[in-house]
């Protein structure tokens, strides 16, 4: 018999994982629930099953409960979840990136396992991403029994799961900001410089691209130690002086964004390989 669940949240990352579920026969999907009914419908419309709503007494005891809300509100959810609706066997699980499932102790306390599942990539078109969702990686933590159910059927929705340290959740969320996020930050800091030189701003995207791509290929094709390229894999330490200067008396920020990426540039200089 198909295992039951209960989506508790119905955003974007709830959506596409009910959906995904729902179509792959992991979970039979049972109820809905979200702030407003309405908004439970349109999920239940979305995932193409199960039944919106409205307060968590609704809800029926089932074998999984998947709370894909906001961080700040994973506690709270938890909490009227257990209330509300008998655990014991059960699973409960969110999809939160920067917390662990430790924050799921009232489940836990209830009798149910718990662990978090944090799919890595952007849901911003929930129906592409259901298209596109194989070769996803998700990473998971929490009790092994939990995991046991849900390793098999993230792997059945075509994730691949990477096990990751509770402990750690909140450096490994950052290191999705430092790929994503603060690259922006830094490839902006490059294009306002050109910019600052008298290249307009378009033809500065078209001058920063090939640097900037092969530069990232190289990364995941050799590792960073070895894509190090420039004045201080080089041991140019005099130009780098310079150009700190000179970014910090055109731009006083910028300046400081610059000093403050030279010596962890410095220690990843020493890994380098040597030819």
């Amino acid at each position: 018999m198909t295992p039951t669940f209960n989506l508790i949240g119905a955003g974007h990352v709830g959506r596409v994982l009910g959906r995904l579920f729902a179509r792959h026969g992991c979970f039979s999907i049972q109820q809905v629930l979200t702030r407003s009914v309405s908004s439970a419908r349109d999920g239940v419309a979305f995932i193409g099953a199960g039944d919106a709503v409205e307060r968590y007494d609704q809800l029926q005891p089932a074998a999984l409960h998947v709370l894909a809300v906001g961080d700040d509100q994973i506690g709270a959810a938890c909490a009227a979840l257990a209330d509300a609706v008998p655990l014991a066997g059960s699973v409960v699980f969110h999809c939160s990136g920067a917390l662990a499932s430790d924050q799921l102790r009232a489940a836990r306390e209830a009798g149910a396992l718990v662990a978090s599942v944090h799919p890595i990539r952007s849901f911003a078109d929930p129906l592409a991403v259901v298209a596109q969702f194989a070769g996803t990686f998700c990473g998971v933590e929490g009790d092994a029994g939990a995991l046991a159910l849900l390793t098999p059927a993230l792997r059945t929705i075509g994730a691949q799961p990477v096990p990751i340290e509770a402990s750690a959740k909140t450096v490994y969320h950052a290191a999705a900001v430092f790929a994503s996020n603060y690259l922006v930050t830094v490839l902006d800091a490059a294009l306002r410089a050109y910019q600052a030189a008298g290249i307009p701003e378009p033809v500065a995207r078209q001058m920063a691209q090939p640097l900037a791509s092969e530069s990232m290929a190289n990364v995941f094709r050799l590792g960073a130690a070895a894509a190090l390229t420039g004045p201080i894999a080089r041991g140019d330490m005099a130009t780098v002086e310079r150009q700190q200067r000179a970014v910090g008396g055109w731009d006083p920020a910028t300046g400081e964004l610059y000093q403050a990426l030279v010596a962890p540039t410095a220690a990843l200089a020493r890994r380098k390989p040597r030819a």
